[in-house]
């Protein structure tokens, strides 16, 4: 999908950020750390819905 500091976005994460501009913002903003803790978290969600959920969690 995107490449950000060297690193794949998985393609669900990718497309719910892309579907949510202002959780978009704040991954983008994060520490690659915090970046690699979504990313990671995001490879444990089993549905969309989930996926969803994971991205607004970004805007609290």
């Amino acid at each position: 999908m995107s490449i950000l500091n060297d690193k794949e976005i998985p393609v669900g994460l990718g497309m719910a950020l892309a579907q949510n501009l202002d959780a978009m913002k704040v991954f983008a903003s994060l520490s690659e750390s915090e970046r690699d803790s979504v990313i990671a978290r995001s490879h444990r969600v089993m549905s969309k819905q989930d996926m969803a959920g994971l991205v607004d969690s970004l805007l609290k």
